[in-house]
């Protein structure tokens, strides 16, 4: 009898069933906002906002969103965050001990966000809560006795001044809690190896000494990592080894693309729980069996507000207007896609993370994340959504057998004031199909389903071309100025000049 597992599955049923007990999502957003405006309102962006005043208002919400604009990256870096590299008590108390450095999917140079002890207590928080999710999945005794190998970016971080920096998945491996430390895998010793390869080659090594019940990390590098597994020990899969294994909690980027890809690592059936874990913070994760859509973390140091992802929000070049139509948790509707507007605990105030969603259940306060704002392509008017790509790339994997693992997206310039979609397919498997035939599929899949392409590719839209690339070629390239791994995420839509120099490099290869 697993007597510590019994313990410990009954443990996380009681505390699932308290955590349930009279929750009111919407009541939790409003005590997040009070909270974050009463811990930040003698600071130097709290006294400048007038936070006192705020919160003495007879509606602190109403008060709040008529005194501070909505801001980007560039707003809050440029005027407050980048101050808090040097002084303290700029945008949260005191220094923040890290700054995140994002993957920069939407941009060229990878972001700084500011991560502080506040925000480090709310990700231990979610994660607290997603594992006690895990209850409702009704898992044997023993899985609650298994380890957890969590693929993060390396946890060497590094000092400057009052605070350190790396990704958000090295700063949060950095700092697990204590009581966790014993069933957590790598462990610190590998986890701090820099090297990709080194690390994958010692996770490789030392497999066969681990008892996993639970896997974490972005798809791509996970998939990597199994196979890497696989081919060392000679094993048909990775369950061959970790017999145990049980549940996947991706994030970073969608799952879908890559499941039929876990599938042939997998050898049996794997829970797939999501999270939506971003430098910013982890705001949503899969609490129930039977989906992927996440519950929105309503009471753990963020505050959300929504700006529907239509001519009430945006315009035809993605762009924010500028008296966007803004709702709060209990304005949204389902079906709805929104662009996440956030206030945080680590001192970020109603900023425009550049994510999409959309609510799947307001009973559940669940969501989906559909796309990006910026990963949007729409140089003709063609108005292709992340979600209409990866359904290109869902198609090809069903039609074509050609498994996508990667791809970049660009509209370039040609002859005659035409365009054209240049993709590049990072692919992985046998020999493809002609370069040609998927670029003719795409077409032809994106003129019958989507009637804005079909409109575009009457006027200035000349077609499709395609650059397929094993995967491994992909990822050199992406790895060019980024380690691999951990919230390493791939640029989806990037531009001309990008894309040239992406084919360019190609090329010399």
């Amino acid at each position: 009898m697993n007597l510590i597992g019994t313990m410990i599955k009954k443990g996380l049923e009681w505390k699932a069933f308290l955590s349930q007990q009279d929750r009111d999502p919407w009541q939790e957003q409003q005590e997040q906002l009070k909270y974050i405006l009463r811990t930040a309102r003698h600071t130097a962006l709290g006294k400048y906002y007038h936070f006192e005043g705020l919160l003495e208002s007879s509606n602190p919400l109403k008060a709040f969103q008529r005194r501070l604009p909505l801001s980007d990256y560039d707003t809050m870096y440029q005027r407050w965050w980048h101050q808090g590299l040097r002084y303290p008590d700029i945008f949260w108390p005191g220094h923040p001990p890290y700054f995140a450095r994002s993957s920069g999917t939407t941009g060229g140079a990878p972001k700084r966000i500011p991560v502080t002890e506040s925000m480090l207590e709310a990700i231990r928080s979610v994660s607290v809560a997603q594992l006690t999710s895990i209850s409702h999945f009704d898992m044997p005794e023993a899985f609650f006795e298994r380890e957890m190998l969590a693929l993060s970016s390396h946890t060497q971080l590094e000092k400057t001044g009052p605070h350190r920096e790396g990704e958000i998945s090295a700063i949060t491996a950095a700092n697990i809690p204590s009581w966790f430390e014993n069933v957590y895998r790598p462990g610190p010793e590998i986890a701090r190896i820099a090297d990709w390869n080194q690390r994958i080659e010692r996770i490789a090594e030392e497999a066969p000494h681990w008892d996993i019940g639970v896997l974490n990390g972005i798809p791509s590098w996970v998939l990597l990592m199994l196979r890497r597994i696989i081919e060392k020990h000679g094993l048909n899969t990775i369950h061959d080894i970790w017999p145990g294994l049980q549940v996947y909690t991706p994030g970073g980027v969608a799952y879908a693309p890559y499941r039929h890809k876990f599938e042939e690592v997998f050898g049996r059936e794997v829970i797939i729980m999501d999270t939506y874990l971003a430098s910013e913070g982890f705001f949503a994760y899969t609490a129930r069996p039977g989906t992927l859509n996440m519950r929105l973390a309503t009471g753990q140091g963020t505050f959300f507000e929504f700006v529907p992802f239509d001519q009430r929000g945006f315009d035809e070049q993605a762009e924010l207007l500028d008296d966007p139509v803004i709702h709060t948790l209990n304005e949204v509707e389902e079906g709805q896609e929104y662009a996440l507007i956030i206030t945080t605990v680590a001192g970020t105030y109603r900023y425009l993370i550049g994510d999409t969603i959309t609510f799947t259940s307001l009973k559940h306060t669940e969501i989906k994340i559909s796309g990006r704002t910026k990963h949007f392509l729409n140089v003709v008017g063609s108005q292709l959504t992340e979600a209409r790509m990866n359904e290109c790339i869902q198609m090809l994997q069903q039609e074509q057998q050609l498994m996508v693992k990667e791809f970049s997206l660009a509209a370039v310039e040609g002859e005659k004031d035409k365009w054209y979609h240049q993709w590049v397919l990072g692919y992985d498997g046998p020999e493809p199909p002609a370069e040609e035939t998927i670029a003719s599929a795409i077409d032809a899949f994106l003129s019958e389903r989507h009637k804005n392409y079909e409109v575009a590719r009457r006027k200035s839209l000349a077609g499709v071309k395609v650059c397929l690339v094993p995967a491994e070629r992909f990822y050199d390239y992406q790895a060019r100025d980024r380690d691999r791994g951990g919230q390493v995420k791939t640029r989806k839509v990037i531009s001309q000049e990008a894309m040239r120099a992406f084919l360019a490099f190609m090329d010399k290869q």
